[in-house]
């Protein structure tokens, strides 16, 4: 009763607007609302451009090799083409494709990029600078813009979503942009593979079904970024795909190494990955990528 009849008289000597803000945050629903992102997640850094580059020379410098195609790659980015690597037919592929002239698919071929496992968009549209804009969201001719550079350039807490180490990976440039923001899935019939080789990666009908090998570790990649980002959350049926390739395809040396060094540098765990690769006594290997 005492604390009941002081917590009143607290309240009572409140300005409005504190005491708003006590009230939101005792409100769970609307606190849950509220909390944009787990201080558990990034808040190492929020340029893209600097990411990219630590992930290059701190994470990746002694395993570059892509993740769809497991294709070589060098220090500046050249793609070394894994035998048999193909470009599809744009004219005859059965999914959606933005026009890109070929031969600008044939330079990205060409490149490393760094992909978001977890697609920008899926996370993205959950910010309002994203899905309605910003007043500050306006080119030099005035015009106003929403989406990714809006919410790039007003979101603190998508920026730092958005370079997240733990949901980028090394992709032939090409395969990053096919792949586009499409979900993943298991079809239930084999597919002729989309590039060739590539490590029998499929893209059919706006869905991707990506090498054996990888899709354990994609699914932990989902997993981590909905545990560490309340915002985001996995939509079915794709929840339950990702459960089942956790299962089926348990960490591998190198997931473990990868996250360890990224532990390092941005400076939290992925608890999703951590603990498993400690059972195995790999998580504190990560100066061998072997």
């Amino acid at each position: 009763m005492k604390k009941f009849l002081f917590v009143l008289a607290v309240i009572s000597i409140m300005p409005n607007a504190a005491r708003a803000i006590w009230f939101w945050s005792n409100n769970n629903d609307t606190a849950a609302k509220i909390r944009s992102v787990n201080v558990a997640g990034n808040r190492h850094s929020q340029s893209f451009y600097a990411v990219k580059k630590e992930m290059l020379s701190d994470i990746y410098y002694d395993h570059r090799r892509t993740l769809y195609c497991d294709a070589e790659f060098t220090a500046h980015k050249q793609i070394i083409p894994p035998e048999g690597f193909a470009l599809p037919n744009l004219r005859k592929v059965d999914f959606d494709v933005h026009y890109i002239p070929e031969e600008e698919l044939a330079v990205r071929a060409a490149r490393m990029e760094w992909e978001h496992i977890v697609p920008a968009q899926n996370f993205g549209k959950t910010f309002p600078e994203w899905s309605k804009g910003h007043p500050k969201c306006k080119s030099n001719k005035g015009k106003s813009f929403k989406g990714r550079a809006c919410a790039e350039q007003e979101s603190e807490d998508f920026r730092y979503m958005y370079t997240d180490m733990y949901n980028l990976y090394p992709s032939i440039g090409a395969v990053n942009y096919l792949r586009a923001n499409y979900n993943f899935t298991q079809f239930s019939k084999r597919k002729k593979p989309t590039f060739g080789s590539c490590g029998q990666m499929v893209i059919s009908g706006n869905k991707v079904e990506p090498r054996d090998a990888v899709k354990g570790l994609i699914a932990r990649t989902y997993f981590y970024m909905q545990a560490t980002y309340p915002r985001y959350s996995i939509g079915e049926p794709m929840a339950a795909v990702l459960k089942a390739w956790d299962k089926q395809y348990p960490v591998s040396r190198w997931e473990c190494v990868r996250a360890y060094r990224i532990e390092k540098v941005q400076g939290n765990a992925n608890t999703i990955v951590k603990q498993r690769c400690e059972d195995r006594g790999w998580y504190n290997e990560g100066e061998d990528a072997e």
